[in-house]
């Protein structure tokens, strides 16, 4: 009997140890949920904020790029157009007057050289051959200034307009300069022959040489 009553009474003990063991188990996994938890939390709110610096700066960056390319499209095609200052040049009008110099005194000259007997058909040939390669490296300047000067056919700065139209002038007076420098000896020669075949028919007449 005594015995028995020893057993129920450490039975009735044990059994609120075990509970509360138990009890403290459940607490401590609790516990440790709630920190899980709270980690996966900061991790998530971490994730969250590195997303939005990332999409923000993915933003940033694609507006820049949509503004820069809108500048550049803004600066070439600013390159398309020909400001005043360009189109009043003073060397524009000096290649327009080089043209008409060209054209007027290679005329003249081939006119005046043609109607004499003083130069044979192959050298008559040989000068209008000269005279066609200076007016069509002519009319090539001016299709070149036209570019220049025409909006929308050329990017190019107002100082690379400016260039490119010194350059054409240096071209133009070089052309002008070459035809009256040929234009003179080819009227020198031509004096000369004059001169030789009127010495010999006043040869002729002074000693009655018959032709």
């Amino acid at each position: 009997m005594k015995i028995s009553l020893t057993l129920l009474l450490l039975a009735f003990l044990l059994v609120p140890v075990t509970r509360a063991e138990a009890q403290t188990a459940e607490v401590t996994q609790l516990i440790l949920n709630i920190e899980k938890l709270n980690q996966l939390r900061k991790i998530l709110k971490e994730l969250k904020a590195g997303y939005e610096i990332l999409f923000k700066g993915y933003n940033t960056i694609r507006d820049l790029s949509r503004g820069n390319f809108k500048l550049h499209e803004a600066f070439l095609d600013g390159l398309l157009q020909v400001s005043p200052a360009v189109k009043k040049y003073s060397r524009v009008q000096d290649i327009i007057q080089c043209q008409l110099a060209l054209v007027k005194e290679y005329r003249t000259a081939y006119q005046k050289l043609s109607s004499t007997d003083n130069f044979t058909q192959d050298e008559l040939a040989y000068m209008e051959d000269v005279y066609t390669d200076l007016i069509q490296g002519s009319v090539k300047n001016l299709d070149a200034l036209t570019t220049v000067l025409t909006a929308k056919k050329l990017r190019a700065s107002d100082d690379e307009r400016l260039r490119l139209i010194d350059s054409i002038y240096e071209d133009m007076t070089d052309k002008l300069t070459f035809l009256r420098h040929f234009n003179s000896n080819s009227a020198v020669l031509g004096a000369q022959r004059a001169s030789e075949k009127a010495d010999i028919e006043l040869r002729k007449k002074m000693y009655d040489i018959e032709p």
